[in-house]
């Protein structure tokens, strides 16, 4: 079963008037998703394509969930060394778990001097486990943050102990970060050099530290698989639809920017992710599509007048979930004020889900369009269906604008760059 459902009805003129497209556009927009979902239902089985293997693949799972475990029994903190997809697509799974949940997990994704120096002072090597990441074994951010790591473990006589506390995860073959590990011990998992990193949160990359965390690593798997199936045994599949809409909207309306705003604090950090997917997979040969993450109901207090009164090139896709009924009840007796009544009896999920509906229909009275996307509730299945929805709804977006949505070579030269400055130092 399907974990979420989409509705585009928000992106036609019939709602959104005329920031909206007509059926005729969205129909030929549908027709022109069909090769790059035949490419997706081709590839299934090819070895260069493991995100369209890993929704089936339970062979690994026991495995992760017993490295989990001995994390969890010698650790109270964990702490994950990795930036992009190396660290955004655990950070998203890992937001289901409950902030107080332990051990506690913290991703040091943006590299901060001070911070990570404060980071290590406050830290009990002996109750800590560190999981760096990176793909390609030289990503210099983990590396420092890495080498920085190793030199607190000698600093505090801990030497030894770095096999039993420090885990890492790269591609096969030799490379700086497996070096680092056989010189102490570390060990390290494999990382398809096939799979992208903004693609790797079904991988050990995003499954480990959510399974640490205690999260339900399988059923974020079948939540993937299910809407990885309907790509392939459905014509006009949910991801082929919000391609369909996007492209319809950039081609006929102008909209360049995409705005995923959901209405769940656990669903934050999909926008941060989603931002590096879209960013890092479509913004090639002066092509591309700006995406924006926001948070409701927060953000209706800032950026919604920008949505609903500033530039008329922004798509809103807002995420809700079934909670209405949910969350502490507002006592009838402390909302007798006459200007409170509207909340008495209800729930703070109750307003929540209003508010979701009335920014849905705000926006489309102003002539934005707005896709609608519903779960019923926010958890690993429809987590593991949304983050797969995404990925195959950009890899579709990327063959109708005629990029390549893997690999990202402009970043490259930031990278190349980056060495040259401090050899010169």
């Amino acid at each position: 079963m399907i974990p979420l459902k989409q509705s585009v009805e928000g992106c036609f003129a019939t709602r959104a008037g005329a920031g909206g497209i007509s059926e005729d556009q969205f129909k030929t927009a549908l027709a022109a998703t069909q090769r790059g979902t035949d490419k997706i239902r081709q590839a299934v089985n090819h070895p260069d394509w493991p995100l369209l293997r890993l929704p089936g693949e339970t062979s690994d799972l026991m495995s992760l969930g017993d490295i989990a475990g001995l994390i969890r029994n010698q650790s109270d903190r964990v702490i994950v060394l990795g930036i992009g997809g190396s660290s955004l697509g655990g950070q998203t799974l890992a937001a289901l778990a409950p902030d107080w949940a332990k051990p506690q997990v913290i991703f040091t994704d943006n590299l901060d001097p001070l911070a990570f120096a404060d980071l290590l002072t406050a830290t009990d090597f002996k109750r800590s486990t560190f999981i760096v990441i990176s793909k390609s074994g030289g990503t210099p951010e983990p590396l420092a943050q890495l080498v920085a790591t190793l030199d607190a473990f000698r600093a505090r006589g801990l030497e030894d102990d770095i096999g039993a506390r420090v885990i890492a995860i790269s591609q096969p073959g030799d490379n700086p970060l497996r070096r680092l590990a056989e010189r102490f011990s570390i060990a390290v998992l494999d990382h398809d050099a096939a799979l992208g990193g903004r693609y790797s949160a079904l991988s050990c990359v995003g499954l480990l530290p959510a399974a640490v965390l205690g999260l339900d690593i399988a059923k974020v798997r079948v939540g993937a698989k299910a809407v990885l199936d309907e790509v392939i045994n459905t014509p006009d599949s949910g991801p082929a639809q919000g391609a369909a809409a996007v492209a319809a909207l950039a081609e006929d309306r102008g909209v360049t920017d995409l705005v995923m705003m959901p209405y769940a604090n656990r669903l934050e950090r999909l926008g941060m992710w989603y931002r590096q997917l879209l960013g890092e997979s479509l913004g090639k040969d002066g092509k591309g599509l700006t995406p924006v993450a926001a948070l409701g109901p927060v953000d209706q207090h800032s950026m919604l007048q920008l949505f609903l009164d500033g530039p008329a090139n922004k798509l809103i896709t807002v995420i809700t979930a079934d909670i209405e009924g949910a969350g502490p009840p507002l006592s009838r007796d402390l909302t007798d004020d006459p200007a409170l009544t509207y909340l008495s009896g209800k729930t703070i999920g109750d307003l929540v889900a209003a508010q979701g509906r009335a920014t849905m229909d705000a926006l489309c009275a102003q002539g934005r369009p707005v896709r609608h996307i519903q779960l019923t509730q926010v958890d690993e299945a429809s987590m593991g269906g949304l983050m797969m929805h995404f990925m195959l709804e950009t890899i579709i977006l990327g063959d109708m604008l005629e990029v390549d949505p893997f690999g990202q070579p402009a970043v490259e030269l930031g990278k190349t760059l980056t060495r040259d400055y401090l050899q010169k130092t």
